[in-house]
Parts: structure tokens; C-alpha cells; sequence
């Protein structure tokens, strides 16, 4: 069994309240826009950490980190990246190949607006958008997701609220 900690859209700033609900976890995945490279040196001494670079990370993260994520845990393949779309309305990049070899779960995050479903069209494909957890952005509030992969299997998913933007 993995216990996952999903965080997304940092922006360069890390709640203190993050390092206690992750703390236990297995690994981080960050779905980028970390905003610099501190935030994940601050997630490393946590737990290993997955991670995709995002539209407003510079050369420092983009140096440690890929655009793209496509790992296998637990026996479920995982594909992150920052900017993905949405069920139905992938991104032109991506979508030719996520609609013809799509992975058990994709990450993603970029719009702020946390999501999880399932893609009925692709397999009943899980898709995760954890929302955005800094403070920069639109969303009302500041979202991560934690859950378990386990033979094959998603459990316990979590969306924690750690507050609205301006607290």
C-alpha cells in the first residue's frame, strides 16, 4: 500500500498546515507551478517527491523536474503533468495520446479548480486536479488531496481545505 499526499499550485508558498496532513504519507506528487525550488526541498523532507515543472516555474525547477510524470505504483499506471484539461476536453498536446493508451490515473493541475472523477469514455480512467494550495489565483479555496493506491485500487481519497485564499 502507497499513502499519496497531491498538492498543486504552490506558487511559492507552502502551508505550514501541509507538512502536518502529509505527514505519514509515502510520497508528494506536485502537479507544478511549484514557484521555486524551496517548496520542494520543504516536501522532500517529508517524503519522496514526484513532481511535473508548470507554466511558471523557471529553469531551477524545470532542471529537476520533467513536464511529464509516467510512473507505475501499486500497479496503476499514473501520468502528471501541469496543464492537462479536463474529462472530455484534454489539452491538443496530450489528447491524441491520452485517448488512445490512457493511464489507470492522470494528474493534472494548472486551472486551480479541484476535480476528481472518472473519464467514462477512457476506461474509467481516474482523474485527479487536486486545485491550487498557494495563495495566488482565483480559487476560494486552497485544496491538496490525500489517498491510498493499493493491488490495483484507489482508496480513501481525502480533499482537504486548508482555507480561503486571503487566510
Amino acid at each position: 500500500m502507497l499513502k499519496v499526499g497531491l498538492i498543486s499550485d504552490t506558487h511559492g508558498y507552502l502551508d505550514p498546515e501541509v507538512l502536518e496532513h502529509f505527514s505519514g504519507v509515502d510520497e508528494i506528487w506536485h502537479a507544478g507551478d511549484f514557484g521555486n525550488l524551496e517548496i520542494a526541498r520543504q516536501l522532500q523532507e517529508i517524503a519522496p517527491l514526484l513532481g511535473v515543472y508548470g507554466n511558471i516555474d523557471g529553469q531551477e525547477i524545470r532542471s529537476e523536474f520533467p513536464l511529464h510524470q509516467k510512473v507505475e505504483r501499486e500497479g496503476l499506471r499514473l501520468w502528471m503533468t501541469h496543464i492537462g484539461g479536463v474529462p472530455g476536453r484534454y489539452c491538443i498536446p496530450i489528447r491524441e495520446e491520452i485517448e488512445s493508451n490512457p493511464p489507470d490515473i492522470f494528474v493534472c493541475g494548472h486551472s486551480h479548480i479541484l476535480k476528481i472523477a472518472r473519464d467514462q469514455n477512457l476506461q474509467k480512467m481516474l482523474f485527479i486536479n487536486p486545485g491550487a494550495a498557494g495563495r495566488q489565483g482565483f480559487q476560494v479555496y486552497r485544496t491538496l488531496v490525500r489517498f491510498e493506491l493499493d493491488n490495483r485500487q484507489v482508496r480513501n481519497v481525502e480533499v482537504i481545505n486548508l482555507g480561503k485564499i486571503g487566510e
